[in-house]
């Protein structure tokens, strides 16, 4: 009886390969085709004249600092290299076994969460997943590299780590013609009309920078204010120099005694909360009966340079709450503060204990909030005092820093999603953005008046003051946050990359009140902006905070769904009974108002 065969899998088909010569003449044809867009942009801009940055970051001191730490340490040095050359010779010799039409075993795989190599091209591709794999396997050595170099202060490899992943993003495969598969795909199958468009694309955006780059991320025609954003009803009911206070509509016939008010930050603009009504916080909580009033902050420009943190205090929430006891009767409101409006709303509370005042504000909700700055993430990066003094430079020449400053910052920390994804979709695959409220509201980012921002860099990022008792004076009186004793209300997200949550939490050990600590999925503003209908995301909840956020997680219970009904129950516990709905009088115009409107420059 013969020997049965054995279990050895059958030669696999030869991979697909990109048909160069095909790719060649496509290439060379919208070479040609480019060449009037080209010589029309140029002649338009002259780019020499292009401002140059240098080193604002100072990257070539930290990795050189780097160097020299790993040179001091060459059998680290030698080590590291040996494990990547035999890293190197393993993903060759699976790799080859592909090429030859059999089974290789994948030796890396991207993160879950990496959304760049999800086509199947990827894999189908012996060619492809090679490319793949070498670049996880140098982006993985080159963190790793900086991870472990010994000698290294706790700050220069914080800024090692995330200029290494700047270069690591920039360089992905999936940033190239030749390197991405579905580029190349798309190339063959529209004989290059997709980099025709993706060239038009990318005039575009440099014409609306100036000659400067400016990324679409959205299309900006799709939406405007008032009509299917920001649609909530309400009226102005006030404005001074820096903001409208805008006063809603009630939808019930009954509504909370004890008005609302929020104070969103004004790095970017109140409407975050009112997009679309289907996932607008305002319309939910107008519509589970609260008198809502909300800040609308203005765009500033050079007239403004000279207002401070503690003008945002006195015309912003002081303001505010004198003109919602005008409309209401009532002496004091529920707040609410988002981001930077949560860290003024701590400061303004602490202020009015020490001026005997605080039972203006009955209850306080914060929103993604940083009052302990220590841990206050990869944001602190762009502190250090070099970069303060060049934001000084530019800002005193300006009267502000500008919106398009602080965009380009926050895009950085995420990298991947709000830079390299458009470039690949406007300008490799020559696709228009797709219409997205989210993105449309990012990029209509407002300036910042070069005395606040200062002050606001300096005292709380860079020297975190207030944490410490009356270091922070605001019109000529010490505060000192561990003196609040308001009812206080935190929501923070746990993959917040601008306020970390773990940084957030910090704020339950300072104030002396009740507090309730609730923790959200996802980041800074989809865990925040997650109605109930969406059936979306979790929550964690626990009924104590102890002084450890990670104990607090431990023992926190998960809950599937929005926060928002959670949060609603503890508003209503401080509604101070029901009154009749409230008409709105003395209205200086419709909501949204005027000062949302205003345009930041895009340069």
């Amino acid at each position: 009886m013969s020997k049965p065969e054995t279990d050895t899998p059958a030669p696999l088909p030869p991979p697909p390969v990109p048909d160069f010569v095909q790719l060649g003449h496509i290439l060379m044809d919208a070479s040609q085709r480019a060449q009037p867009l080209l010589q029309e942009f140029f002649e338009k801009y002259d780019l020499g004249k292009l401002p140059l940055t240098g080193d604002p970051l100072h990257m070539r001191e930290i990795y050189a600092e780097l160097m020299g730490n790993m040179i001091s340490n060459p059998q680290q040095l030698i080590d590291s290299q040996v494990r990547f050359w035999s890293d190197w010779t393993q993903l060759w010799s699976e790799s080859a076994k592909r090429f030859l039409g059999q089974s290789g075993e994948t030796l890396y795989e991207p993160d879950k969460a990496d959304k760049r190599f999800k086509s199947p091209l990827w894999q189908q591709s012996a060619y492809f997943d090679f490319i793949k794999q070498s670049y996880l396997l140098t982006s993985r050595w080159l963190e790793k590299l900086v991870q472990d170099t010994e000698g290294l202060t706790p700050e220069t490899r914080q800024k090692l780590d995330f200029y290494t992943r700047q270069f690591i993003n920039a360089m992905s495969p999936t940033n190239f013609l030749l390197t991405n598969p579905e580029v190349l795909e798309e190339t063959v199958n529209t004989r290059g009309e997709n980099l025709i468009k993706g060239l038009h694309n990318l005039i575009e955006d440099l014409e609306r920078g100036g000659g400067e780059l400016n990324i679409s991320t959205t299309d900006y025609k799709a939406f405007k204010l008032g009509e299917n954003i920001a649609t909530t009803p309400g009226k102005i009911v006030y404005q001074n120099e820096l903001m409208q206070l805008i006063q809603y509509e009630p939808a019930t016939e009954k509504v909370c005694k004890r008005p609302l008010l929020i104070v969103p930050p004004w790095i970017n603009k109140y409407y975050i909360l009112d997009l679309k009504p289907e996932n607008s916080l305002i319309k939910w909580l107008v519509g589970n009966g609260h008198t809502v009033f909300i800040v609308s902050w203005v765009n500033p420009d050079k007239d403004l340079a000279r207002k401070h943190f503690e003008d945002y205090m006195q015309e912003g929430i002081l303001d505010a709450l004198d003109q919602i006891e005008i409309a209401t009767g009532e002496k004091d409101a529920n707040v609410m503060g988002y981001c930077l409006g949560g860290t003024l709303l701590a400061v303004t509370l602490a202020w009015l204990h020490e001026r005997g005042q605080a039972s203006r504000v009955a209850s306080a909700t914060f929103l993604t909030t940083l009052v302990d700055f220590e841990h206050a993430g990869e944001m602190k990066l762009f502190m250090d005092e070099h970069q303060l003094e060049m934001m000084d430079q530019d800002m005193e020449e300006k009267g502000y820093l500008s919106a398009d400053a602080l965009k380009k910052t926050f895009s950085l920390l995420r990298a991947n999603d709000m830079i390299w994804s458009f470039v690949v979709n406007n300008y490799l695959m020559g696709r228009e953005p797709f219409p997205f409220d989210l993105l449309y509201w990012n990029d209509d980012s407002t300036n910042m008046p070069a005395a606040m921002h200062s002050f606001y860099l300096r005292r709380f990022y860079r020297d975190n003051a207030l944490v410490t008792p009356c270091s922070v004076e605001m019109r000529g009186t010490p505060i000192d946050i561990r003196k609040i004793e308001t009812p206080c209300y935190f929501l923070s997200t746990r993959e917040d990359h601008i306020a970390p949550w773990k940084a957030t939490y910090a704020t339950t050990q300072m104030i002396s009140g009740d507090k309730v600590f609730v923790l959200a999925a996802s980041g800074h503003v989809a865990g925040v902006v997650n109605p109930p209908g969406k059936k979306k995301y979790c929550y964690w909840l626990n009924g104590n905070t102890p002084p450890s956020p990670d104990d607090w997680l431990q023992r926190a219970g998960q809950h599937e769904g929005s926060w928002w009904p959670h949060h609603l129950q503890w508003l209503q516990s401080f509604g101070n009974g029901e009154t009749g709905a409230r008409d709105i009088s003395n209205a200086l115009e419709d909501a949204p108002g005027s000062y949302v409107k205003m345009k930041a420059p895009t340069n």
